[in-house]
């Protein structure tokens, strides 16, 4: 019989955040992926464009007039997939068929007023006023009392179903806490009762012992190839500290987090030479009454791209069917972004 290799021989790894495994089949790719580049006849935007409904002054198709911006900008959601007013709950049919009303409210967060950029091409000045901002909707959402989970994050690309190419994300702030989120609290929670710890602040400890995942670091946070990684090369900025949410950050961790933010995005950019896209978020404490120690902010990055700038990961198949499954090990995915420059592309 061999002995198992996790780099040559298929096996599962376990998610310890959702309490789900997924499958890795490195054999399907030997060596670490060399990265194909493609040349891409990417339109260079404007830094204002006059018939996009989020840049500063600009009407919204609603009428409403957004405001002479020159930093973050905020406001609810034209189209929002929530909504804040209170309605009579049905009781539900049977077993089979449960319905809820749910309550809430959605934000969009202009990033910048400059049309043209993106988070990878910000100052850290200007990403640090971007966690202000999260910090701020966070805390005012959270308080409402019948806010119980804040959800903050970005579609970047339209790949990923971004409909306006100006820097931006959203929030979405609802009654529930949503499924996936929820998981998470349940594992974090069962953890936190029998080690006294927080989970993630322990693995995180764990990856900078071996290394073997970790893209970059500074004093307050790391950036990681999580060991159960589902994407290609998705990664996960978490606190080297205790930290539930956004609002437990200072001025110092808040600049650590917008040089981790800037870093995983400049190496994304780097990797094929384009735009990457991706879907981002922060998952945090939820906003009811209680004290969540188990929990640890951290923020997600999942990106689709896997060979090149046009060559995508789908979910397909044996991934709907079964489960989540790679070709490359997320240490191979680790060792390419890390070797990876710090500096745009653009301007190296």
């Amino acid at each position: 019989m061999n002995k198992f290799n996790q780099d040559i021989h298929p096996h599962r790894r376990y998610n310890p955040l959702l309490d789900e495994w997924m499958l890795v089949s490195p054999q399907r790719a030997l060596r670490p992926w060399q990265g194909q580049t493609e040349a891409l006849n990417v339109e260079k935007r404007p830094t204002h464009d006059e018939n996009c409904y989020l840049c500063p002054g600009n009407v919204r198709s609603n009428g409403t007039k957004n405001e002479a911006y020159t930093s973050t900008f905020v406001f609810e959601n034209d189209f929002s997939a929530l909504m804040k007013d209170s309605v009579e709950q049905l009781a539900s049919e049977s077993r089979f068929f449960q319905s809820k009303a749910e309550r809430g409210i959605n934000k969009v967060v202009c990033f910048s007023p400059n049309h043209a950029l993106t988070l990878a091409e910000m100052s850290i000045q200007e990403l640090h006023s971007i966690i202000e901002t999260w910090s701020n909707e966070y805390k005012s959402l959270g308080s409402l009392e019948y806010i119980n989970h804040v959800q903050i994050f970005e579609n970047k690309g339209s790949v990923m179903g971004c409909s306006n190419p100006h820097p931006h994300g959203q929030i979405w702030a609802q009654e529930s806490i949503p499924t996936q989120v929820a998981k998470t609290q349940r594992q974090l929670l069962t953890y936190y009762t029998t080690h006294k710890n927080p989970l993630l602040l322990d693995y995180g400890q764990e990856e900078l012992k071996k290394q073997d995942r970790i893209v970059a670091e500074n004093q307050h946070f790391i950036l990681l190839v999580p060991f159960w990684a589902t994407w290609p090369f998705e990664t996960m900025i978490v606190s080297k500290f205790p930290c539930e949410n956004l609002t437990n950050l200072n001025y110092e961790q808040q600049v650590s987090f917008a040089e981790m933010i800037q870093c995983v995005t400049i190496k994304y950019d780097n990797l094929f030479q384009c735009s990457f896209p991706y879907s981002a978020g922060i998952h945090q404490s939820p906003t009811d009454e209680g004290n969540h120690p188990e929990w640890t902010m951290h923020m997600h990055f999942y990106p689709p791209l896997l060979r090149s700038a046009s060559v995508k990961k789908f979910q397909v198949g044996y991934e709907m069917m079964g489960e989540a499954q790679r070709d490359i090990t997320p240490e191979q995915s680790a060792e390419k972004l890390r070797s990876l420059s710090k500096i745009h592309y653009k301007i190296a």
